[in-house]
């Protein structure tokens, strides 16, 4: 099992409420904050909600 590092790279501004709530349970906040995460299902799928928001990489 790997890791995933997660930038938010685009603001929450006008984003509906569940995908705010998404990216703060991935930990994310403020602009270009980056934060590691196993490589599993529900990271992923949380990644897939908000992959307009967000960039990927593999640590």
């Amino acid at each position: 099992m790997g890791k995933l590092r997660v930038k938010k790279v685009r603001s929450a501004i006008n984003r509906t409420a569940r995908q705010k709530k998404t990216l703060e349970s991935l930990g994310l906040h403020k602009m270009n904050q980056v934060v590691e995460h196993d490589d599993n299902l529900v990271i992923k799928g949380m990644i897939a909600k908000v992959q307009h928001l967000v960039s990927v990489e593999e640590a």
